[in-house]
């Protein structure tokens, strides 16, 4: 996995909406009997555009609870986390947060209609803060359409869709507009996720909620929000695209099949810095392979600078995730290499170095069905 870089990179610190630990007594919130008896529809420069989209996704909208014990013999109790999710197919799955369903010993799964339902984790990937949940028991659920997140535009008017402040809310619904595109955001763990931004309100309880474009299409799947003082109206969600491949896996395999190259960053070089160091390229990356990953294997040392991956070329850590993820597991990438000297009086060498991708497990968690 690659290091965080030092440079050339902005950390935001952004809050996992799990919907607990608000400071003003959520746990006291009766859950039962506070569901609200209809969506809240809010009204748009469309119309009743937004109240229709609304009408026909919170049928699909889902409520996520996840029960786990504390503390220990003499203090033992059982926290509830909520969150959202939504059907994706009629016979059950749902697609959430992995920080939704993180840690769980039992789920439950709120439907549209109130109706409660026992729920398993079929798999969850850390990494793209996903996860796959089985409902028990049922057979004919909605299921939402998805849509295609690579023709979104900023400035288009979309819908989120969630339970913020735990199911008292329930099917909540926010409109707005996509903010951005391809926003990159490092969470806490160290992932980077690439995020469409929106200005629709996402509060804690949304997370692992759909939102739809005004055709009720869900682009994006909610995940995180800045929780920073002074910043209000911004928004992330996983694209829909994104989404449905790791779905698709997660359904298939229990956990994603991402390739790895098995590197860990050292620094970015910048164009300045080369010149400063007479360093023959224009920019690169600095990478420690790791021991007896698919990198190491095929040769690549301690301070290798990768300039190149099947001639693109690469001027960051991100840009070097984002082309080795755009290959299948088993591909094999060729890298232009520039070695530093390792003693005085040595010479920089220029290598082709061919890597074959191995699986990238971190982040990985498989639950059996």
């Amino acid at each position: 996995m690659l290091r965080k870089p030092y440079r050339q990179s902005l950390v935001i610190v952004v809050v996992l909406l799990l919907g607990v630990g608000l400071g003003w007594g959520l746990n006291q919130v009766d859950f039962t009997a506070r569901r609200t008896a209809d969506p809240i529809t809010v009204v748009s420069p469309e119309g009743d555009s937004v109240s229709k989209v609304a009408r026909e996704v919170t049928a699909s909208l889902v409520g996520v609870l996840n029960y786990s014990e504390t503390g220990d013999f003499f203090t033992r109790k059982t926290e509830e986390k909520t969150g959202s999710g939504v059907v994706i197919d009629r016979n059950g799955l749902v697609v959430t947060n992995h920080h939704v369903v993180q840690g769980a010993q039992r789920l439950m799964v709120v439907l549209s209609d109130g109706t409660r339902k026992e729920a398993e984790v079929v798999g969850q990937d850390a990494r793209s803060d996903l996860a796959l949940v089985q409902v028990k028991g049922v057979r004919k659920l909605t299921s939402a359409r998805w849509g295609d997140s690579s023709k979104l535009v900023v400035g288009q008017s979309v819908v989120a869709i969630g339970n913020p402040l735990g199911l008292g809310f329930a099917q909540s619904v926010t409109a707005g507009i996509i903010s951005g595109l391809n926003r990159v955001i490092t969470t806490q763990e160290g992932f980077q996720l690439k995020l469409i931004q929106t200005d629709a309100a996402i509060n804690p309880g949304n997370s692992g909620g759909p939102l739809v474009n005004l055709a009720g299409e869900v682009i994006g799947i909610n995940t995180v929000k800045i929780a920073a003082p002074g910043f209000e109206g911004m928004g992330f969600s996983i694209p829909s695209n994104q989404a449905r491949a790791v779905v698709e896996d997660l359904r298939q395999h229990g956990r994603v099949k991402r390739p790895v190259l098995g590197v860990e960053l050292v620094r970015e070089i910048s164009g300045e810095e080369a010149g400063y160091y007479r360093l023959p390229i224009k920019s690169g990356v600095v990478v420690i392979p790791v021991r007896n990953g698919p990198a190491d294997k095929a040769g690549v040392q301690d301070y290798d600078i990768i300039k190149k991956v099947n001639n693109q070329q690469v001027k960051s850590s991100a840009e070097l995730q984002e082309v080795i993820l755009s290959h299948k597991l088993g591909d094999e990438v060729k890298l232009d290499i520039l070695r530093l000297p390792r003693i005085e009086g040595q010479k920089t060498r220029e290598l082709i170095i061919k890597v074959k991708l191995g699986e990238d497990t971190a982040g990985q968690t498989t639950t059996a069905s």
